[in-house]
């Protein structure tokens, strides 16, 4: 049975490891990603902390972002959803490693 093309990435995997580093893998999703870990943020403070990327971009990749669960946005901004601040614990221990990596070089 063929699978839908909703599962399935860029690459045209639908193993969930390789979709999610396509996914991270896009201009700007991890960034974002980043930028959120430790506050919700307007689009405007998003796209500051983003280094001004173009508004487009951002609307775009938080568009994506919002539609596979890892962001949400209310009145006060944009912010991780439950499942986005899963991946930020995630993200924070990469953080860490990179930090003790970049010493060691």
């Amino acid at each position: 049975m063929a699978q839908s093309t909703s599962a399935r990435s860029d690459s045209g995997t639908s193993r969930p490891i390789v979709r999610l580093l396509d996914l991270l893998g896009k201009r700007w999703s991890l960034r974002i990603l980043w930028e959120l870990r430790d506050a919700r943020m307007t689009f405007r403070e998003l796209r500051e902390r983003c280094d001004d990327v173009s508004p487009t971009s951002l609307n775009n990749r938080l568009k994506e972002l919002k539609e596979l669960g890892l962001v949400d946005h209310d009145s006060t901004g944009f912010g991780y959803s439950v499942l986005g601040a899963e991946l930020g614990v995630q993200l924070l221990s990469l953080s860490e490693w990179s930090e003790r990596w970049d010493r060691e070089r």
